[in-house]
């Protein structure tokens, strides 16, 4: 492909559901789940498939992206306002900066395996050659309420048709999803700019891509409300395609994805930090930053200790964490 790729990261989020360790001041792009790298720093050191890499974030989080992408360029939101506005503005920014671009939009908080390169790759010369929005679709592993999915349609090689998108279903809609072969939405794009643009501007945000082209991006964030890129375009696009992926993957953006990428003891108790201690314990998540945690006679368990907060909830609740943090900002404590 002639044209330079771009991968696009984003990294403006807080990560309320994995609060304690994700907080205000230290959000879940910075967090390391393997000891080494950071979440940030290694979604930009598997983008290896771009000719460049810029890094999207928000004013309170712009000094700390050198530390962990030293060789990306930064673009920095005028206001934190969701993935529909920041994806706009930073593409934009990115169509002035390269010549011609290709945009591949990473989320920063993903556990990826093998063939990512290929397949993101892939993606990004569907986008090339149909100029259409294209999402990435993963292939279920399990029926999750916890993503969204996407329906895909007629196969036209290497990718299909887009269908519709779907928002978080119960258990026994994703059980019905996975059956009838959806995909799950992994918040992965790639398009032109012009494409993107193009559906934009019939689309809640409109009135940001105006103030864009007239060099106002504080008037044109003032202009819109926070709203997603899946809600603002994805679901609203005519000309969209979905590229079905092979790669393991996983959204580390609540305590219960532990499970899924660390090795487990006999018992499928599975530790981030110190070693626990376990007695007639079993399928817990224990993490924690240095303090000594004891679970006994339980199961199905997150155990959270960072800093001076605990947090407890059953696997199984694990998404509203984000009720907890609710409550906290309330009080003008996260």
């Amino acid at each position: 492909m002639d044209r330079p790729i771009v991968a696009l990261v984003l990294a403006g989020g807080t990560g309320t559901r994995l609060f304690p360790a994700s907080r205000s001041s230290r959000p879940k792009q910075f967090l390391s789940f393997d000891g080494d790298q950071s979440l940030l720093s290694a979604t930009v050191s598997r983008a290896d498939f771009a000719d460049h890499v810029v890094v999207s974030t928000r004013p309170a989080f712009a000094d700390q992206i050198a530390d962990h992408a030293p060789d990306a360029d930064v673009v920095v939101e005028p206001a934190a306002k969701d993935t529909g506005p920041a994806l706009v503005y930073a593409t934009h920014r990115i169509a002035a900066l390269y010549d011609d671009p290709l945009v591949v939009v990473l989320p920063s908080d993903h556990h990826v395996g093998d063939g990512f390169s290929e397949d993101i790759a892939r993606g990004a010369r569907v986008a090339a050659d149909t100029d259409s929005l294209v999402a990435f679709g993963i292939d279920p592993t399990r029926p999750d309420t916890g993503y969204g999915y996407i329906e895909p349609g007629t196969d036209r090689g290497d990718y299909r048709s887009l269908v519709a998108f779907h928002e978080k279903p119960d258990e026994e809609t994703a059980t019905r999803y996975v059956e009838r072969g959806y995909l799950w939405n992994a918040g992965m794009f790639a398009w032109t700019p012009d494409a993107l643009f193009s559906a934009a501007r019939d689309s809640p945000l409109e009135p940001l891509v105006d103030a864009l082209d007239d060099g106002d991006p504080q008037a044109g964030f003032e202009a819109v409300e926070s709203v997603s890129i899946d809600y603002a375009v994805m679901e609203r696009a005519t000309d969209a395609a979905v590229v079905p992926v092979h790669f393991e993957w996983d959204d580390l953006g609540s305590w219960d994805a532990l499970a899924r990428i660390l090795t487990p003891d006999d018992d499928g108790n599975v530790a981030l930090g110190d070693d626990p201690t376990f007695v007639d314990a079993a399928d817990n998540v224990v993490a924690t930053d240095g303090a000594n945690v004891s679970l006994v006679g339980v199961s199905d368990l997150a155990v959270v200790s960072w800093d001076d907060e605990v947090l407890v909830v059953p696997k199984a609740d694990a998404q509203r964490v984000r009720e907890v943090v609710a409550k906290l900002k309330a009080d003008g404590r996260f």
